[in-house]
């Protein structure tokens, strides 16, 4: 089950708001980095798109540090990502990523915790473990309209 995914936009409140028009959601500002929303769609699922200014992208972190926000021209990195509920393990999440030699790391989301899962240690997916997309399932309830 995808929860969210991640877009660039160069006026990031005006895309909010167009996508917020689209899905009927609600904007709310998002902190992780200045000029991002959030919109919420308002669903069961908890569905939501993050709007990040196009010249921002995340880097990865290391075990004891979650992953950053940076404007530097040349690197591989971008904000576009996904948070995907899934069936496995920490454990078997954390073999794979070991096995590939790609970092992974859970970290707090505010009310819930993801696994940063950098694919080829360029791009991120969030993976949320069951009890972790019950706990992001939580707070998405308050933006629930259908």
């Amino acid at each position: 089950m995808i929860h969210h995914i991640s877009m660039p936009a160069e006026d990031t409140k005006k895309v909010a708001g167009i996508f917020a028009e689209i899905f009927d959601g609600t904007v709310v500002d998002f902190k992780p980095t200045e000029n991002a929303y959030m919109v919420w769609f308002g669903d069961d699922h908890g569905s939501a798109l993050e709007i990040y200014p196009k010249d921002i992208h995340l880097v990865p972190g290391d075990k004891e540090n979650a992953c950053s926000f940076a404007s530097e021209k040349g690197k591989p990195y971008t904000t576009v990502h996904a948070a995907i509920g899934i069936s496995k393990s920490r454990e078997e999440i954390y073999a794979i990523a070991e096995r590939e030699n790609w970092h992974a790391a859970e970290f707090k989301r505010g009310s819930f915790n993801v696994i940063e899962f950098w694919v080829e240690n360029t791009f991120m997916i969030e993976l949320l473990t069951s009890d972790m997309a019950a706990d992001y399932l939580k707070l998405a309830e308050k933006y629930k309209k259908y």
